[in-house]
């Protein structure tokens, strides 16, 4: 009996891990912040590749002495106008949590590093959206014209609500079936 109830509790924390907030290095390497030398090296290329959700956090790694991070507004992003920024972080290991769901923009807090292209759009997913339905598209309902979140690899996640529902039919079945008396 023990031996069937063990392997549910390593199938029941499964979920609880889908669940959890993630820290993302921006760009995927501690250098990333810096001018992209191509398209192909644009931060957004790499913010389009991956999937943000409320609670996630964007991690810089960056030399404070040379270079800051400003979080703007859509205008102030697409004008690459630092002069009056949501916030400034001038750390060098700089840590924003996405604590609501829609666009954030993000570009550099040195005059005309943003005009050659070192800034960041990272779009986070509703909340209330399932975590295996495609990523939404911003461009859909007109609110900003940067780019949208592309869908991840084959492999998925689930969203908290999707999380306790799957683990109570475990729960359930497992009571059912006499395993966790």
């Amino acid at each position: 009996m023990a031996a069937l109830f063990y392997p549910s509790l390593v199938f029941i924390s499964l979920f609880f891990s889908f669940t959890e907030a993630t820290d993302f290095l921006v760009g995927g390497k501690a250098d990333s912040w810096k001018i992209p030398s191509s398209e192909s090296e644009s931060l957004n290329k790499w913010a389009e590749s991956s999937r943000f959700k409320v609670g996630d956090s964007l991690v810089w790694k960056f030399d404070a002495k040379k270079d800051s991070v400003l979080r703007v507004t859509k205008e102030d992003y697409s004008t690459c106008n630092g002069t009056n920024p949501i916030a400034e972080y001038t750390n060098g290991n700089t840590k924003v949590e996405l604590d609501r769901s829609g666009p954030f923009y993000f570009i550099s807090g040195v005059k005309g590093n943003c005009e050659k292209g070192q800034k960041l759009i990272v779009v986070v997913m509703s909340s209330r959206r399932n975590r295996i339905s495609p990523a939404p598209s911003p461009m859909m309902d007109g609110q900003f014209d940067g780019p949208a979140v592309a869908p991840t690899s084959g492999s998925s996640s689930l969203s908290g609500s999707c999380c306790w529902g799957a683990l109570m039919v475990v729960v359930v079945s497992l009571l059912k079936m006499g395993f966790l008396l």
